[in-house]
């Protein structure tokens, strides 16, 4: 019995000694995880900068045409506002009889004003 325990003994140590020098897998299968999630990381950091870009060129296309717009009007209708608001006429009136918005209106004011 006691040979058997020796035996048993050494068996376990012998194992134990050979484990340090069996390549260890965990560790390959740890560094391939890190790297796999490293280049997602830095692919979803590339994908979420390119559509931050694509959002801002978004906005800077719809915001110029509302800068450069400015709607040109008949010359009648221009003529029209003018004269409506020299004779004292309410532009929420001029509007509605013009077909234009108050702001139409008032953005037709400013440009005659100026002598555009």
């Amino acid at each position: 019995m006691e040979s058997f325990l020796i035996g048993i003994i050494i068996f376990s140590a012998i194992l134990f000694f050979l484990s340090f020098f069996l390549p260890n897998r965990t560790k390959e299968l740890k560094d391939e995880i890190e790297q796999l999630s490293i280049k997602l990381y830095q692919e979803n950091y590339q994908i979420k900068k390119r559509l931050s870009l694509l959002e801002e060129e978004l906005l800077m296309a719809n915001d110029l045409p509302k800068r450069n717009e400015k709607p040109d009007f008949h010359p009648i209708i221009v003529n029209q506002v003018r004269l409506l608001h020299k004779d004292g006429v309410p532009v929420e009136k001029i509007a509605k009889q013009a077909a234009l918005t108050e702001d139409e209106v008032y953005g037709i004011l400013d440009s005659t004003d100026r002598g555009v």
